[in-house]
């Protein structure tokens, strides 16, 4: 009797994790089909520029970041370029964006890092990325995915939010978010799918007011279903 009592249970996880995985799968695939020009959103032409991108958009917008990097870039040609502007000099260049004085170390020491270990090249592999400076698991994985097309699904807030709205993942951080992602997309799909959450999340899975009405995929989420019931009970 335990023994069938344990197959039971044991049939009834992977049932559940089975049904979970299409789920997940039918989520991403109405997604992409709403959002078929899904991108990453900061400007670059170099995995440089995508690295220095990516630190300056920490608690700010990917606009405000544009602005920047579009006065910044074109006098920067790599790493050689900023640690000559010096931390003053860079602070002065990226103002306009928040945390400006401890982004600018964060860049510079990672410019002189690069310089010294990397011959003046961003490294393509994730454990030297994450030891530069300013770069932990989230912009890593932006960089390997977005310049080097190396599978990987980061998690910032819009994917974080929208994910768990969708109850794809229970955990309470980003690195274990991104985990439970992964666990559920083929590595083909795990760029694509991080562009996708974000735009989702941005147009309509809104932190404050998400526009649950115009969902895509509103059957497929449980906060959706549960919001548009209380606003069908409550009408402004």
């Amino acid at each position: 009797m335990e023994s069938s009592a344990s197959e039971k249970a044991g049939g009834s996880a992977r049932g559940r994790r089975e049904a979970l995985v299409r789920r997940a799968v039918r989520i991403l695939d109405r997604l992409e089909a709403t959002f078929p020009d899904a991108r990453c959103a900061l400007d670059f032409t170099t995995p440089y520029e995508l690295l220095l991108a990516t630190i300056l958009s920490a608690q700010c917008t990917d606009e405000r970041v544009n602005i920047v990097t579009g006065r910044l870039f074109p006098s920067v040609s790599g790493p050689k370029d900023v640690v000559a502007m010096g931390q003053a000099g860079l602070e002065a260049a990226i103002r306009d964006v928040g945390l400006f004085r401890s982004k600018a170390k964060s860049i510079l020491e990672a410019s002189i890092r690069i310089l010294r270990d990397h011959e003046g090249r961003v490294p393509s592999d994730r454990a030297s990325l994450e030891a530069l400076p300013g770069v932990g698991p989230k912009t890593a994985s932006v960089v390997l995915s977005n310049a080097f097309g190396v599978p990987a699904l980061a998690v910032d807030t819009h994917v974080f939010r929208v994910s768990h709205r969708l109850a794809l993942s229970e955990a309470r951080t980003p690195e274990k978010t991104s985990e439970d992602l992964r666990s559920l997309w083929p590595e083909s799909r795990w760029i694509q799918a991080h562009h996708t959450l974000i735009f989702h999340g941005r147009q309509i899975c809104h932190a404050r007011n998400p526009e649950c009405v115009r969902c895509p995929v509103l059957d497929a989420c449980p906060e959706g279903r549960v919001r548009i019931r209380k606003a069908a009970h409550h009408p402004a």
